[in-house]
């Protein structure tokens, strides 16, 4: 068995307003793609924030190549992508502009990889455009490009197909299951595309109100709890667990 790239151990944050994520605890391995789902408000981003530093845990740790990101925060992250909620990019410059803007961090590039991750990610003909003049679907490939920039292992992905019309979806799954089977990337990825993540999605974790309910082998839990398909697993994990909520209040 690969080695786990992800390890959250018993993660918590509570808000002021008492909302937060409990005890979430989950592995992702190498050359996995790892679909993290949830309502809106369960908490996803919260952990994603965790997961890579943006965030501090009340309790608990979050490791990346077995480095916690809080006191080891540059080793955990020297080969990780990160695309969190919108892509961010300067629009009065062009999106090899921006691109070439964050390879300054990265001196070990080759010259050609701009244009590498631009034709990926299906922008290289739009390159000299300035963002400014880009779609949100446009906007979240520059993201997902930036991403890759850095030939990273590990790519933890906030909503990457936002945006993106029904080709521009297949085009990133595609490139997605592409990059895990060919040259081992792994992936933690949240979406609401539920149809389109459970085609390239080998494992998954369903967060509820800032528990995590349901995780493991996507094909198991499936056939587990009896249902045909990814978005009938989540339908009932979600209705499960505010059944109990509301049992609990009564």
């Amino acid at each position: 068995m690969s080695e786990p790239i992800i390890q959250l151990d018993s993660l918590s944050k509570t808000y002021k307003n008492g909302r937060g994520v409990h005890n979430i605890s989950l592995e992702v391995r190498r050359g996995e793609v790892y679909g993290f789902f949830g309502p809106n408000g369960a908490g996803k981003t919260t952990v994603m924030k965790m997961l890579v530093g943006l965030s501090q845990a009340d309790t608990g740790s979050a490791r990346l190549f077995g480095y916690d990101v809080i006191t080891h925060f540059t080793q955990a992250m020297q080969k990780t992508g990160v695309l969190i909620e919108t892509a961010e990019a300067f629009e009065y410059m062009s999106g090899s502009a921006n691109l070439a803007l964050a390879a300054r961090f990265y001196p070990e590039l080759g010259k050609g990889r701009i244009d590498e991750v631009l034709e990926l990610v299906g922008l290289l003909p739009y390159k000299q455009e300035k963002v400014a003049g880009y779609s949100l679907g446009m906007k979240q490939r520059l993201g997902l490009a930036a991403a890759l920039l850095s030939k990273p292992e590990l790519l933890i992905l906030d909503e990457p197909t936002n945006g993106l019309d029904i080709e521009g979806m297949v085009d990133m799954r595609e490139l997605m299951v592409s990059l895990a089977r060919e040259q081992g990337m792994t992936f933690f990825i949240s979406s609401h595309m539920i149809q389109e993540m459970e085609l390239m999605c080998s494992r998954i974790g369903i967060i509820v109100e800032g528990r995590l309910v349901r995780e493991g082998a996507l094909n198991e839990l499936v056939d587990g709890v009896h249902v045909a398909s990814l978005e009938q697993l989540f339908m009932a994990s979600v209705k499960q667990e505010r059944g109990k909520a509301a049992h609990v209040h009564v």
